[in-house]
């Protein structure tokens, strides 16, 4: 027996699902689930960030995700906020149940040993997939990216309240390599977490948040858009919600279709490219 048929017949009842931002859509989270048929004890999910605000089930969202040790999820700037509210004990808004909660100290262990990055690979197809939150700019190759996010969430569960506390902010703008201690964090979190238009310079616009092209900026990924033609690569990110998961590349996949703005919540299935959505 060949080795592709060994691994064929080994991963055959195993499925890695990506799922787009969930936002506290705790209800229509389950029931994408059942839509997948998802088997907790052989399936993965893998989630683009933002589990939580704008709707209504955060806390049990953030609950149901500790309890299933096959649900992983990068961090998204919501998360990171909320991040911030539990290291300083003072809920707001949406997020002020699960700053009350009982077991509010668990879930911020939980939520800060998250990563930014996720890199999966499936041997059957060779496909390799890159998930972030927000996406990946173009002057970082995959490897760089994923060595970043790891320096940021070292320093994250380093010092959490130094770090959170100076996260947060707009500049700079763009990478330099030369950047050290907190504006290079920051725009580290930025471009994994909060890009949508950059230049030709990946210099950072973050104050637009539609889907039309600006003067002087375009998408992340339209930079990216020849480059991985020819190769196995798919980069998958939440986020953006007006692109309603349209980016015209097969290679990125945006999963954020506005279930919080009473869209639709979306996932794909690694081993087969198959999306599957269900409505607000």
């Amino acid at each position: 027996m060949s080795l592709l048929s060994c691994l064929s017949l080994l991963f055959c009842n195993m499925s890695t699902f990506v799922v787009g931002d969930v936002h506290g859509c705790f209800a229509q989270f389950i029931r994408l689930l059942d839509k997948m048929n998802f088997n907790p004890s052989e399936d993965k999910i893998i989630l683009t960030g933002d589990l939580v605000n704008r709707g209504t089930e955060s806390l049990a969202m953030i609950n149901f995700c500790m309890a299933n040790p096959n649900i992983q999820t990068v961090l998204g700037n919501h998360d990171l906020y909320l991040l911030y509210l539990l290291s300083v004990n003072k809920g707001k808004g949406k997020l002020k149940t699960i700053v009350e909660a009982k077991n509010s100290q668990k879930i911020y262990k939980w939520l800060i040993s998250r990563p930014l990055f996720i890199k999966e690979k499936d041997l059957i197809s060779g496909n390799t997939f890159f998930i972030t939150h927000a996406g990946i700019p173009e002057i970082w190759s995959p490897s760089k990216a994923q060595k970043l996010a790891k320096e940021v969430s070292n320093a994250l569960k380093g010092n959490p309240k130094k770090f959170l506390s100076t996260m947060w902010g707009d500049r700079p703008r763009t990478w330099n390599d030369k950047l050290k201690g907190t504006d290079r964090y920051r725009i580290i979190v930025n471009y994994l977490t909060r890009m949508r238009f950059v230049n030709e310079s990946a210099t950072l616009d973050l104050k637009s948040t539609g889907s039309k092209n600006i003067d002087g900026f375009k998408p992340w990924f339209k930079y990216n858009s020849d480059k991985y033609k020819e190769r196995n690569y798919y980069f998958l990110f939440g986020h953006w919600a007006a692109l309603n998961g349209k980016t015209k590349n097969k290679h990125f996949v945006g999963l954020d279709t506005g279930c919080a703005w009473k869209g639709k919540l979306t996932a794909m299935r690694l081993e087969d490219l198959k999306k599957f959505s269900v409505n607000y």
